[in-house]
Parts: C-alpha cells; sequence; structure tokens
C-alpha cells in the first residue's frame, strides 16, 4: 500500500528555493554570456515557430528578458535562476509523492545543487526549460499511476504539449514510458481514455511546433543525425561517466538506491516503469549517439526515490556526501573561480559552458581592430562572416559600439536568418581555423591572416587562436556562394 501523503516542508523549501535565485542571479554576470545565449539572444529578434535547431521558446525567453529587464548577461539569466527554484520544489514534491517525509523531502530539494542542475539553472539553455517540464511531467504522471489522480494524465498532457516549444526531447520520454508501462505495467492506465485525452492535449497545444516540423521536412531530425555524426562517437565513450557524475559522484548511491527500489518496492509498482523508462532511453542514447545530459530529468526522478530510501539512512554521512557534492558542484558549475585565474584550474576542462562563457568582448575587439585597418572604400563593400554562431552573437552584441556591420554566419538557423549581399567583394573571415586552402580558393581568390582571438585569460576555448582573414575576390555572387557556408552543428 501507498504510504499517505506528509506535509509538505514550505518553509525550509521557500527559503532554500529563495537563496538559491539570489545566489545565481548574484553570480549571473561574473562571466559572461554562454555561446547559446548569444545565439538565442540573436534567434530572438527573428520570431518563427520553429527553427533547424531548436522549438521557438527558449530564443523567445531570451528576447523577453533583454526587452524587459536589459540587455545584459544578468536580465537574461532571470528565468533560469527561476527554474532553479522549481528545481528544488519539484523535487521535493516528487520525494512526496513517493511517501517521503520531511527528512526526505529537503533531502530532495538538493538535488538541485548538483553540477548539471546548477549549470542548468545558471545559464539560459534549451535544458535549463526542458528539465521542468521533464519533473513536471514525471511529478503528475506519478500522481496518475501511484495515486489514482487520473485527471493529472490531462495536466501531463499539457504540460508536455508546452515543453515541446522547449526541445522536442520530452517525447523520448513520452515513449519511455510507454513502452515502461507495456513492459511491466500496470497496463490498466494504458485503457484509460483520460491517459489518451492527455496525449491528444499533447498534439494540439505543440500543434504550431510539430506543424512547422512536418512542414520544413523535419529539421530537427536532421540536426539530431548531424550532432550524432559530429559528437556520436565521444558521447558514447562519456555516457556512463557522465550518468554518475551529473548529479555528483558521492550521490550516485542514492539515486541507484531509488532505481533499484523503483523496481522492487511492492507498493512503488505502479511507478517502477519510470525506472524501466530511465534504462531504455540509456539504451536508446547509446544506440544513438544522443547526448548523456539528456537523461537528467530521469536521474533527477531517481534521485528523489532515492532520497525516500536514503532517508533512514545514516544521517551525518549522507549530509556530508551532500554538502562535499554541493561544493564541488558550485566550483565546478558557478563563476566562483576569479576570472584572471580561471585558465590555471581544471574547471574549464571540466565544464565546457565555463570555456565558452569567456572571452566574447575581446574577441569582438580583436575583429574590430582588423575591420578597421581596410580602407574606408574597401570597407563600403564588405562584411564579416564567422564561423558559427558564438562568434557571430558576440559581434552582434558587441559589435555595434565598436563600429562593425552586421555579422553572417551559415551555421544552424543563422544561415536562414540572413546572407551576405551580393555587393560585398572583401570578407573579414572569423574563424575557419580548419578550413584548409584548397577550402578557402573554391570562395575567394586569397586570404589573409590578420589576427588572432586571443580571450586573454588563457582558457582553452573552441575560439583561441582561430584565424580573423581578410579574404578578396569573391569567386560567385553571395547568392550563389551562400548555400556552400551552411553548416548543422
Amino acid at each position: 500500500m501507498v504510504a499517505p501523503r506528509t506535509p509538505l516542508a514550505v518553509r525550509p523549501l521557500a527559503l532554500g528555493a529563495g537563496a538559491l535565485v539570489v545566489v545565481l542571479l548574484l553570480l549571473a554576470g561574473r562571466y559572461g554570456y554562454h555561446r547559446d545565449e548569444l545565439y538565442f539572444r540573436v534567434l530572438g529578434q527573428h520570431p518563427d515557430w520553429g527553427a533547424v535547431d531548436q522549438p521557438p521558446l527558449t530564443p523567445l525567453v531570451a528576447r523577453a528578458e533583454t526587452a524587459l529587464l536589459g540587455d545584459t548577461v544578468t536580465a537574461l539569466r532571470v528565468v533560469p535562476a527561476v527554474c532553479a527554484s522549481a528545481y528544488v520544489l519539484l523535487l521535493a514534491l516528487l520525494a512526496r509523492e513517493l511517501g517521503g517525509g520531511r527528512g526526505a523531502q529537503l533531502l530532495a530539494a538538493t538535488g538541485a545543487l548538483g553540477s548539471f542542475p546548477l549549470i542548468a539553472g545558471h545559464t539560459l539553455s534549451t535544458a535549463t526549460l526542458d528539465l521542468v517540464t521533464w519533473l513536471g511531467a514525471l511529478l503528475l504522471v506519478t500522481r496518475a499511476l501511484l495515486r489514482g489522480e487520473r485527471r493529472c494524465w490531462l495536466w501531463a498532457g499539457v504540460v508536455v504539449g508546452l515543453g515541446l516549444y522547449a526541445k522536442l526531447l520530452v517525447a523520448l520520454l513520452l515513449l519511455g514510458l510507454l513502452a515502461g508501462l507495456l513492459l511491466v505495467g500496470p497496463r490498466r492506465p494504458l485503457r484509460d481514455p483520460l491517459l489518451w485525452a492527455g496525449a491528444l492535449l499533447v498534439l494540439a497545444v505543440g500543434a504550431p511546433n510539430i506543424v512547422y516540423q512536418i512542414v520544413h521536412g523535419f529539421p530537427e531530425r536532421d540536426m539530431a543525425a548531424s550532432l550524432a555524426a559530429h559528437k556520436g562517437s565521444t558521447a558514447r565513450a562519456t555516457f556512463v561517466p557522465l550518468q554518475l557524475v551529473m548529479l555528483g559522484p558521492l550521490l550516485v548511491p542514492v539515486w541507484v538506491a531509488g532505481l533499484l527500489a523503483l523496481l522492487r518496492r511492492p507498493e512503488w509498482r505502479p511507478v517502477r516503469a519510470v525506472a524501466v523508462a530511465y534504462l531504455l532511453v540509456c539504451a536508446f542514447l547509446l544506440l544513438s549517439g544522443g547526448q548523456p545530459y539528456y537523461t537528467l530529468g530521469l536521474v533527477a526522478y531517481l534521485w528523489a526515490a532515492g532520497c525516500v530510501v536514503a532517508a533512514r539512512w545514516r544521517r551525518g554521512l549522507v549530509l556530508a556526501a551532500v554538502v562535499v557534492d554541493a561544493a564541488v558542484s558550485a566550483v565546478i558549475a558557478l563563476p566562483l573561480v576569479p576570472l584572471a585565474s580561471l585558465g590555471s584550474t581544471p574547471v574549464p576542462v571540466a565544464n565546457q559552458v565555463v570555456r565558452d562563457s569567456v572571452g566574447w568582448p575581446a574577441y569582438a575587439q580583436e575583429v574590430a581592430a582588423v575591420w578597421t585597418s581596410l580602407p574606408q572604400a574597401e570597407r563600403a563593400h564588405a562584411v564579416v562572416v564567422t564561423a558559427n554562431y558564438g562568434e557571430q552573437g558576440a559581434l552582434a552584441r558587441y559589435g555595434p559600439e565598436l563600429g562593425l556591420p552586421r555579422a553572417y554566419s551559415g551555421q544552424n538557423q543563422l544561415w536562414h536568418v540572413a546572407r551576405p549581399p551580393d555587393s560585398a567583394t572583401t570578407t573579414v573571415l572569423v574563424g575557419f581555423g580548419d578550413a584548409g586552402e584548397d577550402w578557402l580558393h573554391e570562395r575567394f581568390g586569397s586570404c589573409t591572416v590578420r589576427g588572432r582571438l586571443d580571450d586573454r585569460v588563457g582558457v582553452d576555448s573552441e575560439e583561441q587562436d582561430e584565424p580573423v582573414r581578410v579574404c578578396t575576390g569573391v569567386r560567385e555572387p553571395w547568392s550563389r556562394l551562400w548555400p556552400r557556408f551552411a553548416h548543422l552543428d
């Protein structure tokens, strides 16, 4: 028999969630924009029902934040901080649904201090909103399966439908749960009309985004294939290690205990499909080369279940593990290390988000130096083209105050946003360090390296030491040349 719900630890949870928001906002501007945030800022200025690499919600959030709160890093990170507080509450609520008392609820809430949840709460990303969707949907599914609250199927449909606007990945959760129910039951909910009404609500609420994908030939399928081709082998090699560090290595025993308890405890039989869904999603991602962090929502659920189990363990040992893990996660995930010392620490190696959050103003200044070195007459017929959306986004953010013109990029959705005019005969080419002489010769008459990007703090990022070239003699008008710059990555 399922344990009755215990009272929610409202006051400590509210204080903890509020404190987390304050800390995240105080630290928000210490380094700089993440490359994806710069990209979202640009896409938000060109709203559409979708893009080749993502649904529309995250760019729209970026646009709303900058419009209402100012065009700053901190303003862009208000929603992530609020989402982090939502993680706290949702994890506690999941533990409560599974029969956890005050101690289990508070322990579950600390899962928001794991490295990956902290990263999602510090920077605006599609994962920021996606994690709220997964946890919210799992909470409602748990109430439907474990408590028999059938109307929760309808609310789950609404949550998932809205979540599709942040990331289509939530469909993987639905497929995993469906397969889990078919394999280990209970199967009676599959005959519940309210469950299928919830499925219809997913389609109805998410219809514009789904229609966009159909009309445009499922571009996110092509994006996923590109990611698998470029990063699939790395994703497979790092899959298991990243499962172990997602919340922190010291917390692994807790969520593994949750996984085993979900499979074995008689009172949790109605929701053991969630544990099976985790195993199935892991298998699918390993086979397809999907990113390891895609399982974060399910790992968080296993953590909440494990906290109900761990509430009976030795409190001192569990508390020590949580404190040490939270401290290490904070150093890795948040901008606590002084920027001047960052390059001499292992933090940028451990956290790619950190590597991608420094140097952008310096890069813009270095591109501006090359631009201003061009004769005035040549600048009148020149354009700036970048290798990736981070570089383009940085120039869109910092370039106007440095006298730079609009920058273009062929990466992902930016290729569709705009292309250089046919009147452009000189190109300031930013990045493309791995482009060989043949690649350059096919597109331009001549190219000369005029500078190198340097973040000035010594972090080995994707941009560090990339060339800034001046290329002349465009082989074809840009209207014909531009398709050759398109790339998904």
